[in-house]
């Protein structure tokens, strides 16, 4: 086979993998085997092995996890990942609604709101549709470089579903562990006498800071976006267009979110929602709240902690009895 021919295989399959991924991660519905799409993979790593000089940081072979590093080095952010503010009350939530409403001079305005995910910040950097970098929020201003971990992470494309990609799109989202992967995480760690994990939320963090990323690989992360930071080369007036875009370059949609004209009418969706969360299969423990129009954002600005245009509201703690026995 010639170099040519090697180049020409290879992206074949590399796309190819990467639709069925796609399929089988974010849309739920494979379209082949098993099997079959382990023939494909064998095919990629050989073709790999065989051309190293051909090698891809971006290929689906990625997923299985790389050489162990010795230390994560630390990057700053091209735009501040700034906290959220929080509340538990309805009667604060409508505090926020008089501040933006003042801070506005108007109530022409949309809010949309989304499951707070009990996971770990992340942003993901793409240039040119390629993913260059993963890092965690650190402390708003710099984090951690993950990317090798990130590209572990099943439903976060290695590359843009798209053939005109922006020249920068920086994605911020929420890391999770879904539930059934904590359980047999922690069924596995029972069996082998080792201590079992606390929660999902710690362990996810946990896994993301681990150096060999080959154990990153078999804990079944997934993603879900909430936001941007930079974006060079597309145009959007809206987050909820934000979160369609982001669906349409590949990633997993929740489709938990809602946009609410009012804030009675985000009050009323908070608490239909507060049982429904349980039947997800992450842990959420709030519902954001944010302002939908980024031009309205934008006017309402931040303070060095959070932006004003959007707060979290936190669902009261689970609590339970325990009787202790002996």
């Amino acid at each position: 086979m010639t170099t040519s021919d090697a180049v020409t295989e290879l992206d074949e399959l590399r796309r190819e993998i990467a639709r069925h991924d796609h399929l089988y991660y974010v849309l739920a519905s494979p379209e082949v085997s098993d099997f079959e799409y382990d023939r494909l993979f064998e095919r990629l790593e050989q073709l790999e092995a065989e051309h190293p000089e051909l090698a891809d940081p971006n290929s689906p072979t990625a997923r299985v996890g790389g050489a162990p590093l010795d230390a994560f080095n630390a990057v700053t952010h091209a735009k501040a990942m700034l906290s959220l503010d929080n509340t538990y009350d309805a009667n604060e939530l409508r505090e926020f609604d008089a501040r933006v409403k003042k801070g506005l001079g108007q109530d022409d305005y949309t809010y949309y709101l989304d499951p707070k995910i009990d996971g770990v910040a992340c942003s993901l950097r793409y240039e040119d549709g390629v993913l260059v970098l993963a890092a965690t929020r650190g402390d708003g201003v710099q984090g951690d470089d993950i990317t090798q971990n990130t590209r572990t992470i099943r439903d976060v494309p290695l590359r843009l579903a798209t053939d005109a990609p922006p020249a920068v799109f920086e994605v911020r989202g929420e890391v999770y562990m879904p539930k059934p992967a904590f359980a047999k995480l922690n069924a596995a760690r029972a069996k082998r006498g080792e201590e079992t994990f606390k929660n999902p939320r710690n362990t996810t963090a946990g896994t993301l800071k681990l150096l060999d990323s080959k154990i990153v690989a078999q804990r079944g992360l997934r993603f879900l976006p909430h936001g941007a930071g930079v974006l060079e080369g597309v145009v959007l007036a809206r987050y909820s267009e934000l979160l369609a875009l982001c669906h349409r370059y590949g990633f997993a949609k929740s489709d938990q979110g809602r946009a609410c004209a009012s804030v009675d009418a985000a009050l009323e969706f908070i608490a239909e929602f507060e049982q429904e969360r349980h039947e997800l299969e992450y842990e959420v423990d709030g519902m954001v709240i944010k302002v939908d129009e980024y031009e309205l954002q934008e006017q309402l600005g931040a303070t060095a902690h959070h932006p004003r245009g959007m707060i979290a509201y936190k669902y009261a703690a689970e609590q339970g009895v325990t009787r202790l026995l002996d």
